[in-house]
């Protein structure tokens, strides 16, 4: 959970999106040069999510995580040594500091962390994913109050040295001390084959799978809408008349959502088929994008729309593990995992420049919301369609089927 918390998953994410103000004060940058960064971080960590994953096939999660969170920590801190000079250099270095972290922070997210999860347990999979992940929570509370207090007293440059310690002095020794995988005996034994090797079906098989692909295509739909709405987030308030501190208050009840709906999502996932799950959950941002149409919001209104907003987030991120355990098993998790996590960090990285251009071409917002309501809508309904959950025959272990 606190590798989670500290990671590359949700720290940029939360951070971003309150740099937007103090860079086009110093630097004069547009809404769309600032957030390309998350864009440029978002596509390479979607690329190599798979390698990564892989990576944590093979050497197992503990490795992969640490020198990711390490690297991570050391390259987010960079971001403070942007120059001060006021040309284009200047924007192609930072740049070049979010390249860095796209290339180094996947290992430190739930890519690495579900897979240990998944292997300790079983029958309350569900649960221990909504724990492990949890720690998007935590972040989504914690750093967007932390980011915008750095940035007040001591500048953004500061902020992202200050964030960058979370992970170098959290995260990254408490794993070290305390974190290990399950010995072969320790695993449950619904994972395992007869011959005592995990079960699960290889990458090529799920590639050609149906199911692979609702999953995928419901992945992308959602996080095209979410990803460019929680990061817009603050400057959208901005455009309703809120403060950058109450749509810090906001980020904070949104990370309330996501804590919410880890917790409750995968309670329900441990008694109940996915899709009766997973459709009605990922509608209720539906309801945060219609509540954004409206003008003349106040507090209540917008934080009820982030609470519902997170809660979804919060569902999405404990499907894409559990049903990536439970459709297509454990052998070689971490390379499926990885092709999964893809269009969610890919489109998740491209939604925010579209609701930018946006917001910078027609001067509001307000065109994007009907089109991410209806994605909403749309990626819940592809996961009705996925039907019941494979038998333990069918999924073979280690083996291509012609």
């Amino acid at each position: 959970m606190l590798g989670v918390a500290c990671g590359a998953s949700p720290i940029p994410f939360n951070v971003i999106g309150f740099t937007i103000d103090p860079l086009i004060a110093e630097f004069g940058w547009s809404r769309t040069q600032i957030l390309l960064p998350i864009t440029i971080f978002g596509i390479l960590a979607s690329l190599l999510a798979p390698i990564f994953g892989w990576m944590a096939d093979k050497y197992g999660v503990r490795p992969v995580a640490l020198w990711s969170l390490f690297a991570f920590g050391l390259s987010f801190a960079a971001l403070s040594l942007t120059p001060t000079s006021n040309n284009i250099s200047t924007l192609y270095i930072y740049y070049g500091f979010w390249v860095v972290i796209g290339l180094v922070g996947m290992g430190s997210t739930p890519i690495s962390w579900s897979r240990a999860i998944n292997l300790w347990f079983y029958k309350n999979r569900g649960f221990a994913l909504g724990l492990l992940l949890l720690g998007t929570s935590l972040a989504a509370i914690i750093v967007p109050k932390l980011t915008v207090w750095i940035i007040a007293h001591h500048g953004w440059r500061a902020m992202f040295f200050g964030i960058a310690l979370l992970p170098l002095l959290i995260a990254l020794p408490t794993a070290y001390f305390l974190f290990r995988e399950p010995r072969a005996e320790e695993r449950p034994s619904a994972i395992m084959s007869q011959s005592g090797e995990l079960t699960g079906v290889t990458l090529n098989i799920a590639l050609r799978d149906y199911r692979f692909w609702l999953i995928w295509v419901s992945i992308a739909l959602i996080a095209s809408a979410f990803g460019g709405f929680f990061i817009n987030l603050p400057s959208m308030m901005g455009d309703k008349g809120f403060t950058p501190q109450t749509a810090s208050s906001v980020m904070g009840i949104l990370g309330m959502g996501i804590l919410s709906g880890r917790i409750i999502t995968g309670l329900m996932l441990d008694r109940f088929w996915q899709g009766f799950v997973a459709f009605p959950l990922l509608c209720l941002p539906a309801i945060s994008s219609y509540i954004f149409m409206g003008s003349n919001l106040d507090f209540t209104m917008v934080a009820f729309a982030g609470f519902l907003l997170g809660f979804a987030a919060g569902a999405e991120a404990d499907l894409i593990a559990y049903l990536a355990g439970r459709y297509f098993g454990m052998a070689h998790y971490g390379k499926i995992y990885g092709m999964l996590y893809m269009p969610f960090g890919l489109f998740s990285a491209i939604s925010p420049i579209i609701y930018a251009s946006v917001r910078d071409n027609m001067g509001s917002y307000n065109p994007i919301y009907l089109p991410a309501l209806c994605a909403f809508i749309l990626g819940g309904f592809c996961l009705l369609l996925l039907g019941k959950y494979p038998d333990l025959d069918e999924i073979k272990s280690n083996e291509d089927r012609p």
